[in-house]
C-alpha cells in the first residue's frame, strides 16, 4: 500500500492534491493563453489571404473546429487510460505532446500549414489529458474522504479561472506589443512547467490502475442487447441502431458540402445518439448472459449519456464568447488602450468570486429556505442563465446594427449571466460525472463530458454553415434584423428549451454513489 492510499483512509485531505492543482493552474494558463487570441490573430495576421468580408467568418470556424478537436480527443486519452497506460502515464506524456504544439504556435506564425499543425497537436495533447486530471482528482478520494471532495472540485475550478484570468488579461497585450512568437511562447512556458511540476508528484499519488480487458464491458453488455433474439420476437433497437448507422453514412457522403469536421463529428452523434437509444430497447435481453451487476452499470451509463446530451446547448452558447463575442466587441465604444479580446479575463475573475460567493452564502441561504442546490438543480439553472446572457448580447447587436454608439462596458451583464450559468454547470458538472460513472469506466464517462463540448461547438459550426444559405437569409433579412443578431436569438432559445427538457429528465434522475471504497491499513 502507498503512502497516499493510507493517508487517504484516515479522513483527511490527501496530500498530493496541490500538484494536481499546481499544475491545472498552469496548464489552464497555458490553454486559455493561447485559445483567447487565437480569433484575434486570425483575423489580424494569418488569414490575411482571405478577403476581408469572409475573414471573420473564416476565423470562427477555424476556431470552433479547434475546440471540438479539444474535446473530442479526450476520447481518446480516456481510452488509453483505462484499458492500457493509466491515468498518470496518459497525463504525462501527452503533456509532452502539448507542449510541441505550443512550439509549433510559436515558430509558424506565419505558416498556415505549420500553424494548423500546432493547433492539431494541442488538441490532441490538451483533449487527450482533460478528462484524466479531473478523474485524477478523484481518485485520491475514497469513502472516507469524499466529503471533502466537492470542495477540491471546486478548487480545481477555481484555480483553472485564476490561470484564464490572468492569461485573458496579459496575452492581448503581448500579442499586441511583442507579436505572435512572444505571445504564443509563455503559454508554452506554462504548459512545460505544468508538466514538470505535475511529474514531481508521482511518487506520491494513488495510482488506479487500468481495467483488464472486460467480457462485461459496457460495450460488450450493449452489443449482448441489441444482437440478441428471443423467441417470436423482432429486434426493434438493432433497427434503430441501423438507422444511426444509415445516419453517419450519411454524414460521411455529405463530406463535400459540409467540410470533414461537420460530417465526422455529425456521424459520431448519430452513432452514439441511436446506438444508445436502441442498446436502451433492448438492454433487458443481456440478463443472464452478463452479470446483472454489468447490465445495471450500462443502465447507468445510458442515463448519464442523456444528461450529457441534453447539456450541449450550454457549450453552444458558451464558447462563442471567445470568437462571437470578442467580434462583437470589436464593433463598440472602449477606450484607446483596452483590447477587446480582454473582456474576457471577466468571466474567470468572476468564477473566483462566485464558486466561494455560492458556497458560502447562496447554497447555505437556499438550504435555509427548504430549498436544496442539487447537483441537477443547478445545471437546470445555469442553462438557463445562458440563455438570458444571449438574449443581453442579441439586444446589444440590435442596437449596434441600428446604428447607435454602444459602450464595451455593456457587455459586463451578458458576461455576469453567462458566467453564473458556467458555475452552475461546469463546475457541478465535473463532480456529477465523475460520482455518477461506474468504477471501471471513470475516464471514459469523463471523456463523454468533455464530448459535450465538442457537440456543443459542432451546432455553432451547423449554425453558421446554415446561414450562409441564401434562402435562409432572405428569411432572415424580411425579419428585419441582422443575420448575426438572428443567430443570438437563435441561441437564446435553442438553450431554453435545452433547460426545459433538462429540467424534466433530471426530475426522474436517481444519483448513485461511486466513489471507490476506503483502502483501511491491515493492524500489525
Amino acid at each position: 500500500m502507498s503512502s497516499a492510499e493510507t493517508q487517504t483512509a484516515t479522513g483527511k485531505m490527501p496530500r498530493q492534491i496541490p500538484y494536481i492543482i499546481a499544475n491545472e493552474g498552469c496548464e489552464r494558463f497555458s490553454f486559455y493563453g493561447m485559445r483567447n487570441i487565437l480569433t484575434p490573430f486570425l483575423i489580424s495576421t494569418l488569414l490575411l489571404m482571405i478577403p476581408i468580408d469572409q475573414r471573420t467568418g473564416e476565423a470562427k470556424h477555424v476556431f470552433h473546429t479547434f475546440v471540438i478537436g479539444v474535446y473530442f480527443f479526450p476520447l481518446l486519452g480516456g481510452w488509453l487510460a483505462d484499458r492500457f497506460f493509466g491515468k498518470y502515464n496518459t497525463i504525462f506524456w501527452l503533456s509532452l505532446v502539448y507542449c510541441a504544439g505550443h512550439a509549433c504556435l510559436a515558430l509558424f506564425e506565419n505558416s498556415v500549414n505549420g500553424f494548423y499543425f500546432g493547433l492539431f497537436l494541442i488538441a490532441f495533447g490538451s483533449g487527450g489529458i482533460k478528462p484524466l486530471v479531473a478523474s485524477f482528482v478523484g481518485d485520491q478520494f475514497d469513502q472516507t474522504n469524499k466529503h471533502k471532495a466537492k470542495l477540491v472540485f471546486d478548487l480545481f475550478y477555481w484555480i483553472i479561472n485564476f490561470g484564464s484570468f490572468f492569461a485573458s488579461l496579459l496575452m492581448p497585450m503581448f500579442l499586441r506589443d511583442y507579436g505572435p512568437s512572444i505571445a504564443f511562447g509563455i503559454p508554452g512556458i506554462m504548459m512545460l512547467a505544468a508538466t514538470i511540476v505535475f511529474w514531481m508528484g508521482a511518487k506520491k499519488y494513488v495510482h488506479v490502475p487500468p481495467a483488464p480487458p472486460n467480457p462485461d464491458s459496457f460495450t460488450r453488455v450493449a452489443r449482448t442487447a441489441l444482437l440478441a433474439r428471443v423467441d417470436g420476437g423482432s429486434r426493434p433497437g438493432l433497427y434503430v441502431a441501423y438507422v444511426g448507422v444509415v445516419g453517419a453514412l450519411y454524414a460521411f457522403y455529405s463530406i463535400p458540402e459540409w467540410g470533414f469536421v461537420i460530417s465526422a463529428c455529425t456521424a459520431l452523434v448519430l452513432l452514439l445518439a441511436f446506438g444508445s437509444i436502441g442498446t436502451a430497447m433492448q438492454l433487458e435481453r443481456a440478463r443472464g448472459i452478463h452479470p446483472d451487476e454489468a447490465v445495471e452499470g450500462v443502465r447507468a451509463v445510458l442515463r448519464i449519456l442523456v444528461i450529457f446530451a441534453l447539456v450541449t446547448p450550454f457549450f453552444s452558447l458558451f464558447d462563442q464568447k471567445a470568437s462571437t463575442w470578442i467580434v462583437q466587441a470589436n464593433t463598440m465604444e472602449k477606450p484607446s488602450w483596452f483590447l477587446p479580446a480582454q473582456m474576457q479575463a471577466l468571466n474567470p475573475m468572476l468564477v473566483m468570486l462566485l464558486i466561494p460567493f455560492n458556497n458560502l452564502v447562496l447554497y447555505p441561504m437556499l438550504n435555509r429556505f427548504g430549498l436544496e442546490a442539487t447537483a441537477l438543480r443547478r445545471m437546470t439553472a445555469g442553462i438557463g442563465f445562458s440563455s438570458l446572457a444571449w438574449i443581453v448580447i442579441g439586444l446589444l447587436q440590435l442596437a449596434l446594427d441600428s446604428g447607435n454608439a454602444v459602450s464595451i462596458m455593456w457587455q459586463i451583464l451578458p458576461y455576469a449571466l453567462l458566467t453564473f450559468g458556467e458555475v452552475l454547470v461546469s463546475a457541478t458538472g465535473l463532480e456529477f460525472a465523475y460520482s455518477q460513472a461506474p468504477v471501471s469506466m471513470k475516464g471514459a464517462i469523463m471523456s463523454f463530458w468533455n464530448l459535450s463540448t465538442t457537440v456543443g461547438n459542432l451546432w455553432v459550426l451547423i449554425v453558421n454553415r446554415s446561414v450562409m444559405n441564401e434562402g435562409v437569409i432572405g428569411k432572415i433579412a424580411e425579419s428585419g434584423i441582422s443575420v448575426t443578431a438572428f443567430q443570438m436569438f437563435f441561441f437564446a432559445a435553442f438553450a431554453a428549451v435545452a433547460m426545459l427538457a433538462f429540467g424534466l429528465y433530471a426530475k426522474r434522475y436517481k444519483m448513485v454513489d461511486n466513489y471507490r471504497q476506503a483502502v483501511v491499513p491491515a493492524k500489525a
